[in-house]
Order: structure tokens, then sequence, then C-alpha cells
């Protein structure tokens, strides 16, 4: 993508995104409700037109996309869209017959993805007697009964408890290590965990671009530790200590650290606080949450605009 924007009459869903993402990754397109997600996916499928910018898929691009590249490119939409009398192994058997999947293939295929996200014990059920869950992962198998070599997700695990959010991740990452491309969309922002790359999208902007470590880096400006003392401490302790670009409190006995480089601080940080608030009892790596990182973002994107 480069450049891509669309605009809804006076509103702009998407403004000015660039991205580039390798063969075979996870990419996760995070952000809120309204954020631009759908609409850059349905941009790169070919069913929307971008105002402006250049898209390409695949080396093409999507509103012209030949036959034989479309073969090669799986779309599970948001919204369930299969067909609801049909049982868990018709469905995923017609969209194979969609594209030319002939019976002995179509057969052997379809059992495999049906396995492949634990719905071959229910293949004979009807689609509209399985659970939301069971809805969601048949949709799956139907975007890779062709094995695409691309595949678009569109809110995978919306309406989903933990649990089952967790199965589509799995899901997800066993085919990224197969080889396989995926633009997954999500609403939850903490999904970021199980990308190998992120774009934080908010109101149609792209807010940042890398793997989840480079964007806690980004955000928070270095390396960053969790500090916990026997004693009751306060940041100031750390005050004079080299190379600690932030110190915030999390508590009495418990400071977030940021510094350039974590291991040559570590000595100076149990030093400092041994001279004044007792002993450190631990120190480790702190991993925000991405919900702190988007916040963070966010707020910071709002500031420069408001300026």
């Amino acid at each position: 993508m480069r450049g891509a924007a669309r605009r809804f009459g006076a509103v702009e869903a998407v403004r000015d995104v660039t991205l580039e993402i390798p063969r075979g990754v996870i990419c996760g397109l995070v952000g809120p409700s309204g954020s631009g997600k759908t609409t850059l996916l349905r941009m790169l499928t070919g069913t929307l037109r971008p105002t402006s910018g250049e898209l390409r898929v695949l080396g093409e691009s999507p509103w012209r996309f030949r036959a034989h590249t479309r073969e090669r490119i799986g779309y599970m939409p948001q919204n369930f869209v299969l067909y609801p009398d049909l049982t868990a192994e018709e469905n995923v058997s017609f969209v194979a017959a969609l594209f030319g999947m002939y019976w002995f293939k179509r057969r052997r295929r379809v059992r495999e993805v049906l396995e492949l996200v634990g719905l071959d014990d229910v293949r004979g059920r009807r689609a509209s007697l399985l659970s939301g869950g069971m809805q969601r992962r048949l949709a799956l198998a139907a975007a890779l009964v062709h094995e695409p070599l691309v595949l678009f997700v569109d809110e995978p695990t919306a309406g989903l408890d933990p649990i089952l959010r967790g199965r589509v991740w799995t899901e997800l990452r066993r085919l990224a290590e197969d080889g396989r491309t995926l633009l997954v969309t999500t609403q939850y922002v903490g999904e970021a965990e199980n990308c190998d790359l992120v774009a934080l999208l908010s109101g149609g902007e792209l807010l940042a671009f890398a793997t989840p470590d480079e964007l806690r880096r980004h955000v928070y400006g270095g390396e960053i530790l969790d500090v916990r003392t026997s004693a009751d401490v306060t940041a100031d302790v750390l005050a004079g200590v080299p190379d600690l670009r932030d110190v915030k409190q999390r508590g009495s006995r418990r400071l977030i650290v940021v510094s350039g480089d974590a291991a040559a601080a570590t000595p100076r940080i149990v030093e400092a606080v041994g001279r004044t608030a007792g002993t450190v009892a631990s120190i480790e790596r702190y991993d925000p949450t991405f919900d702190e990182v988007f916040t963070i973002l966010v707020e910071r994107h709002a500031e420069q605009h408001a300026a």
C-alpha cells in the first residue's frame, strides 16, 4: 500500500496509509471499531476501489486481479456468510467447487481443512446448528480450502470467548508457519501480541507499523525494567543514575524504569536503591500491554493534531 485513502462522501475512512507486508508473516491491523480496518481489507481484496493511492497484492492491482491470482487469495469476512441449511462439510465443499476443484481432490481437501480447524467431528451438522465459535472456524475452513498463499481475515475472534480466541490464533499461527501470509484485523488491541507485525490504526490513520517489541521500544523510548524493592521506595531514589530515560512509580515498592541499555543500568539501579531504600527484591523485563501502547500512541497523535 502506498498512500492508500478512501472517502465516503465527506467521511475519510482511510487516510494516506503506506504499508509493505513480507511473505509468510501474520500482520495485524489493530484498532477500535471504525478505525478503517475493514475498509483497508475491502480495498486489498478488490471489492472497493481506493479514492487515491496504490495497492498491490501478489504484484497486481486488486481491481485487476487475473483469475489465477484470485485463486491464490483467501478471504474470511467478519460476518457469517455461508449457507445455514447446508452441513459444515457441504459448505466447504461448495466453496471448493467454486474454485474448480475436482471431486476426488475436493473431498480430501475438505476433510483436511475441517480437521485443521477442529470441526471434523461435526462435519455432518447443519451450519445453523453450530455454535458461534464453530461458525467462525467453519468460515476459516472455507477460506482455506483452496490453499491460498495470501489470506485476509476480518475480525476472526469477534464475539468469541477468550478460550476460543486463543484457538483461532493458534490456527492462524500454524498457517503462517506453513508459509502463508495473513492480514488479520482485530479490535482487541491485546491480540497484537499474536502478530509478527502490527499496524495500529485510529480514525483511518496509521499510527505505527512495526513488530510488537519495536512498538514497545518506540513508545517508551528504550528497554523497560520492572524494579521491585524490599522497602518503600520513590522514583527520586534513581535520580542521577546515568542513561535512565524515565522512571514511573507503580506502587510503594515498585518502579518502572526505561533505559537505553537495561543490562548496563541494572547494577546501577541496585546500587542506588541499596543506598537509600533497602535492597532490590527483583528486576525483570517489563512488557507493557498493547492497551497501554495503543493509548499512548493515540494520545500523542491527538496532541500533534491539536498543535
